[in-house]
């Protein structure tokens, strides 16, 4: 059963669109997925009250701060949106947990440097897949050089870049992900998600 952790420790990274969203495309595809969300805000918990009846069924996955409930059998992929700060103890129980690791990075200077150990623990275990995904990135910007440069210096796949738009935020206060609308109302943000979805089905 395909396990994908969205982490980084550092705080508003985009941790919980992604997600939803890679969750969202889970259920696309037919699978049965569970969404647990170990931060304390549960954002992704809120979205998925907020979810329609009508959409394809995302169940939420139990995690509590003690432990994590096994999925259910009829669960085939599983995502979890995990809190700022992780780290230690914690850190290591998910990542066992883990096939593959997302981590969200916003072209900043802080962002990048405060990633930068997680990053370094996450290459030295190797207990999962990991992949980067540049979030909020306008590619004309000098910051997304910058970011461009430091990923280049890493032993890891850069999944894709998601521009910063409206849609992601329009889609959330709904429930839903680019996978549950028209293809071609977010035709552009499905194109800059193919690379994430061909690692995900790897």
């Amino acid at each position: 059963m395909p396990i994908v952790v969205v982490a980084n420790p550092k705080g508003g990274v985009g941790k919980t669109t992604l997600s939803t969203n890679v969750a969202g495309y889970f259920a696309s595809q037919g699978h049965g997925v569970m969404l647990g969300d170990a931060d304390r805000q549960q954002s992704s918990a809120l979205w998925l009250r907020l979810r329609p009846p009508t959409a394809r069924p995302i169940h939420t996955w139990e995690v509590s701060h003690d432990q994590i409930a096994r999925p259910p059998k009829d669960v085939t992929h599983v995502v979890l949106d995990t809190p700022a700060g992780l780290h230690g103890k914690r850190f290591k129980e998910v990542l066992k947990l883990a096939n593959k690791v997302i981590v969200p990075l916003q072209p900043s200077i802080f962002d990048i440097y405060a990633t930068r150990d997680f990053l370094d623990e996450l290459t030295e275990t190797r207990r999962a897949a990991v992949g980067i995904v540049g979030m909020r990135v306008d590619p004309r910007t000098i910051a997304a050089d910058k970011l461009a440069e430091f990923v280049a210096g890493l032993d890891l796949p850069v999944l894709g870049y998601l521009r910063d738009t409206q849609n992601y935020i329009h889609l959330a206060a709904r429930g839903l992900t680019l996978f549950d609308v028209a293809p071609w109302r977010v035709e552009k943000d499905l194109q800059q998600w193919k690379g994430i979805c061909e690692w995900l089905d790897h």
